[in-house]
């Protein structure tokens, strides 16, 4: 008996040991901080970068990591603090693939990052270069000149008037990022977080107090023993108050606005997930994480050619979905769920849980009506509006009288 429950004992340690390696072991791989400041800083000391966070984050040292909030090795994310400020910290740690469907994606190779543009180019070639950058991503769509300006304007990290070539590497680099493109263009937005500075492909934007829509943070020894539905029941009880959930689904709603057909073309949420959006303490929402928010153009470009078997070949993130022509065996441009019936999904149980009686049924037949919408149906532009208008107006109605609002 006695060397049964030593046996019992020596494995449960074990068992213990080994969790705790497999975490720490995921832990440092997802966390390399000090691997992405040492490269952009080797870059900025040698020349070759340079941004308006540069000398904060490798000469003064005023611009620290704090918690992690990476989910992939390539893309690190850190709560930061910027002098008296305090912000998010974003660092590409690879390069940045172009689309990829793959679940599990090859590895990609290194590339030798800042090296364009080269010495001697001039500041209206760099303009140029620019220009047929986006005209690749979005096409011949709005101003694409004043959004070049624009971008000069966010480049010039020290305010001197003019772009330097470390300074035009750093903001080239960047706008190979499709986040970073979508803040710039949305840069007056209510719920698009606020660019504060940048160095390299590194960029910090403003902090948001919660960073998930719903939820609560346990340890992961917890995690493990929680079964993956229950937890899905239990993030729902560590939400705000109902009128508080109506602003923030109001946000949501109005972000889908802010991407759909604008000035500069419609864009994709494709990874339409809770931890991808937060809010701040007055309860307006702010979008955490916009990477796989990606221009219909590109998307439609990369995806007409790729080879498929089934439908399942022809996702990108995890929400956006065409369908596979068998007779060509390729996959359809065209993304059969819009942004707006994706965002009706995740909120459905968010709204409806603790909802007013008075509004209960209709606002669950107008989030049902949502998420049945379909890019391929007649008339879906103005479906969408009709549907859109309708949930932010029995939002509305209910919650204006209150404090909430």
């Amino acid at each position: 008996m006695r060397m049964k429950y030593l046996f019992i004992s020596w494995l449960v340690v074990f068992i213990g040991s080994w969790v705790m390696y497999v975490q720490y072991s995921t832990y440092t791989e997802l966390c390399r901080g000090h691997d992405c400041r040492k490269i952009i800083c080797d870059k900025y000391k040698t020349g070759v970068i340079d941004g308006s966070a540069c000398s904060s984050l490798c000469a003064k040292e005023t611009l620290y990591f704090g918690k992690c909030l990476s989910t992939k090795p390539n893309n690190q994310m850190y709560l930061g603090i910027w002098g008296n400020l305090q912000g998010v910290i974003k660092c590409q740690m690879e390069e940045a693939a172009q689309l990829d469907f793959d679940t599990d994606p090859e590895p990609r190779k290194e590339i030798v990052l800042f090296d364009k543009p080269t010495r001697g180019t001039t500041v209206e070639k760099f303009k140029e270069m620019v220009y047929g950058l986006f005209k690749a991503k979005l096409g011949e769509q709005g101003n694409l000149s004043e959004l070049v300006n624009l971008i000069l304007s966010f480049a010039d990290g020290n305010k001197d008037g003019r772009v330097s070539l470390p300074e035009a590497k750093s903001a080239w680099a960047l706008l190979q990022l499709d986040e970073f493109l979508l803040m710039v263009i949305l840069h007056d937005k209510e719920h698009t977080p606020k660019l504060m500075g940048f160095c390299g492909d590194l960029y910090v934007t403003e902090r948001v107090e919660y960073t998930s829509l719903y939820g609560i943070s346990l340890p992961w020894i917890i995690e493990l023993f929680i079964p993956s539905g229950f937890r899905r029941s239990m993030d729902q009880w560590f939400t705000p108050s109902w009128p508080r959930k109506a602003k923030i689904a109001i946000g949501l709603l109005e972000f889908v606005e802010d991407i759909f057909h604008g000035p500069y073309g419609n864009f994709l949420m494709c990874d339409t997930s809770a931890k991808n959006l937060g809010y701040n303490d007055k309860y307006d929402l702010k979008m955490m994480d916009m990477r796989k928010i990606v221009p219909e153009m590109n998307l439609k470009e990369i995806i007409k050619d790729r080879q498929c078997e089934t439908d399942l070949d022809c996702i990108y993130g995890t929400d956006c979905r065409t369908l596979c022509d068998q007779s060509k065996m390729r996959c359809t441009t065209e993304v059969i769920q819009p942004n707006l019936a994706k965002a009706c999904q995740l909120l459905k149980d968010y709204l409806l849980r603790g909802a007013p009686s008075d509004i209960h049924e209709e606002l669950e037949k107008q989030l049902y009506l949502c998420i049945a919408l379909k890019v391929t149906a007649n008339q879906m532009e103005m479906e969408h509006s009709l549907i859109l208008n309708n949930l932010k107006t029995l939002l509305w109605k209910k919650i204006s009288h209150t404090n909430d609002s």
